[in-house]
């Protein structure tokens, strides 16, 4: 079996799932999935600059309304529930956990525990964070020891 390490940062969609699910073909997949919610990953500002830059103002405009710390965890409980649901319905074996400090130590060390033949992480775009680098995929591909591929959301955060 094939082990998937995928890193989110909201509830996977059904477009999503099945882009996952579908990338090794017939392959059976095991994922594993790390999830920290949008609050808790980026400052205010960035979130806003990387609206702007998808043309989104009125998001850019209510980067404000992200729920933050407790109110995040709740969130991302629940969209970490939809998503391993989701990849189970899709017939693959999905467990997972919130990721509430440093995501990419919890990456490194979940990817040595599980053995994992890859890490996917699948966000929204974060322009001012991947022109710079240090965005979770290209910092990640310097620090777990597997390939990592980033891929694009298939919906709004």
């Amino acid at each position: 079996m094939f082990t998937s390490v995928l890193m989110i940062e909201k509830a996977l969609t059904s477009a999503d799932v099945e882009f996952v699910t579908t990338l090794h073909g017939d392959e059976q997949v095991s994922f594993y999935v790390l999830l920290q919610p949008r609050g808790d990953q980026a400052d205010r500002l960035l979130r806003a600059i990387d609206d702007v830059a998808l043309g989104e103002l009125d998001e850019a405009a209510r980067e404000g309304e992200t729920p933050e710390g407790d109110e995040a965890k709740g969130f991302g409980e629940r969209a970490l529930d939809v998503s391993l649901q989701a990849l189970r319905v899709a017939g693959s074996e999905a467990v997972g956990r919130l990721v509430e400090d440093h995501p990419l130590d919890a990456l490194k060390t979940l990817v040595v525990e599980v053995g994992a033949d890859e890490v996917i992480v699948l966000t929204d775009p974060h322009y001012v964070e991947e022109f710079f680098h240090r965005d979770w995929a290209s910092r990640a591909r310097h620090k777990v020891g597997v390939p990592v591929l980033k891929l694009f959301s298939h919906s709004k955060a």
